[in-house]
């Protein structure tokens, strides 16, 4: 919703008669065989989801590109949106070319041999292009272009620091064009790259498809210019032609399971962030405020059926000596003592990380046991686990450390941590002459959408620039791809929140 003109007018795409989206949305169980994926596995369930297209015919005329084109990529003012330059075109007839202007294919066909096959006809690999820029970026790769620039002041042509010829989009065009580049290194792993230029940015192969240096630098554009209204709707409006959809706009977070920073984590398309609110099989979209809290278990684990993807961190531990080892009747237990004798040591017992990023508030409790240390949380603690270091978590429920009961923890509020990733640690400690027995049975983590929790507006900003990028919210917490006619919204921009009333 941030893709501007220099006339700073709001761009919307105009559904022509020949393809119509109703309420967009993605259909129940599209995305159902992604659950419990990761890695390689997981761009393989995105392959067989997305790789079959109902593809325009190449060119101009009725059934072809330049009427898909009409579709996708067109005004409410019959402008046509250019994503290479910042010429103004405007569409004639529909299906007609329009003059200046090319079919660009972002990945070009010669880097797979130049068959005309589907990837030469996929409405997510072309995009209308001012016909000079178009020539100028030739068949390059997509990169950071360092030196050299011959562009147009939209698209730079040129050097990059690796020594390849690149091209460059704009900065409010960068996470965009990451995206696709993601979509077609999955929808057509299955082909055989070809070429300097190809062999500059892919490989060969299922899985990663992209070069390391490629796929890292793409991450890093789409996480800073993220999904908005604009590129929604065009995935919508290309799913209604073609009968596929690009899921790296539909979940943003996708792309960190199949290549980032959580590559060895399931992906659950029903609980991570969808740009529709909620999971990608509700269909969800916007709608109406909701006063009542949703809350999303994220994590939960019966430690005696199950180690929960747990590991063990020892910290100081002496020898051979164990201190975590899981019972099918006790859950996971922490215990120093060993032939006969208490020994001092310290050992962390880490969950696998957890997603609270589409949560603004979130809680946790756990069920657990404590014998031969009164007074517990002297030497045993629960610690909140970021990238960049940890945090003891107070308000404990502690047993008296005198028995086996379990005793249950309470609901401990971990809301500073909604909208991260983290991981819990149980973190033992023992001395020479104190040796805790800690049993711990079960563990589950809530995220949560409160309408409370995001609508008080904060102080340092007097109102949001909508010139800029911004995220958008119902009074749920859930993301909105487009303002409801009336009710309660949220605006997040730089920190900074709004509420208001429609």
């Amino acid at each position: 919703m941030r893709k501007l003109f220099a006339r700073a007018t709001m761009l919307a795409v105009v559904l022509s008669a020949s393809f119509t989206v109703s309420e967009a949305q993605i259909p129940d169980g599209y995305y159902s065989s992604l659950k419990g994926k990761k890695g390689a596995a997981l761009k393989n369930a995105v392959y067989e989801v997305i790789k079959d297209a109902n593809v325009l015919s190449y060119g101009s005329g009725s059934g072809h590109t330049w009427e898909g084109f009409y579709t996708t990529d067109r005004t409410d003012e019959n402008m046509v949106i250019d994503r290479y330059s910042y010429e103004e075109h405007y569409f004639g007839n529909i299906g007609s070319a329009v003059g200046g202007m090319n079919i660009e294919h972002s990945f070009p066909k010669s880097w797979w041999g130049g068959s005309k096959n589907q990837a030469y006809q996929d409405l997510f690999n072309l995009m209308p292009s001012e016909s000079t820029i178009n020539s100028k970026k030739s068949n390059y790769p997509m990169g950071e272009v360092t030196s050299g620039d011959i562009g147009n002041g939209c698209t730079k042509v040129g050097n990059g620091n690796n020594g390849y010829k690149l091209w460059e989009p704009a900065d409010q065009w960068k996470g965009d064009f990451a995206r696709g580049y993601m979509y077609m290194a999955t929808a057509y792993q299955n082909l055989t790259w070809s070429g300097t230029q190809a062999l500059q940015i892919l490989q060969q192969g299922e899985y990663p498809t992209l070069q390391q240096w490629a796929y890292t630098l793409y991450m890093e554009w789409a996480r800073t210019d993220k999904v908005d209204e604009l590129e929604i709707q065009r995935n919508d409006a290309v799913y209604a032609i073609q009968g596929n959809r690009n899921p790296f706009v539909d979940f943003p977070n996708l792309m960190e399971y199949i290549w980032g920073d959580s590559v060895n984590y399931a992906f659950d398309p029903d609980r991570t962030l969808c740009v529709y609110g909620g999971g990608g099989g509700d269909g969800g979209g916007t709608v109406e405020p909701d006063p009542t809290p949703i809350e999303t278990v994220v994590y939960e684990a019966a430690f005696t059926s199950t180690d929960g993807s747990c590991v063990i961190q020892d910290i100081s531990v002496a020898g051979s000596l164990t201190v975590w080892s899981r019972s099918d009747k006790y859950g996971w237990v922490g215990n120093a003592f060993k032939n006969n004798q208490s020994n001092a040591a310290e050992s962390i017992l880490t969950t696998p990380e957890i997603d609270l990023g589409a949560f603004n508030k979130a809680k946790l409790s756990f069920e657990h046991a404590v014998n031969y240390k009164e007074n517990p949380q002297e030497l045993l603690s629960v610690d909140i686990i970021l990238e960049n270091g940890s945090v003891e978590l107070g308000g404990i429920e502690w047993p008296a450390g005198n028995s086996w009961t379990f005793n249950n923890s309470g609901d401990i509020d971990i809301s500073a941590y909604a909208g991260q990733k983290i991981k819990i640690g149980f973190h033992y400690r023992s001395t020479a002459e104190v040796t805790p027995a800690w049993e711990i049975k079960t563990l589950v983590v809530t995220g949560i959408y409160d309408p409370n929790g995001i609508s008080t507006p904060t102080t340092d900003a007097s109102k949001p620039d909508f010139s800029r990028p911004y995220d958008m919210f119902d009074a749920a917490g859930r993301k909105l791809r487009s303002a409801p006619q009336k009710g309660i919204v949220i605006i997040r921009q730089d920190g900074n929140t709004w509420k208001i009333k429609k």
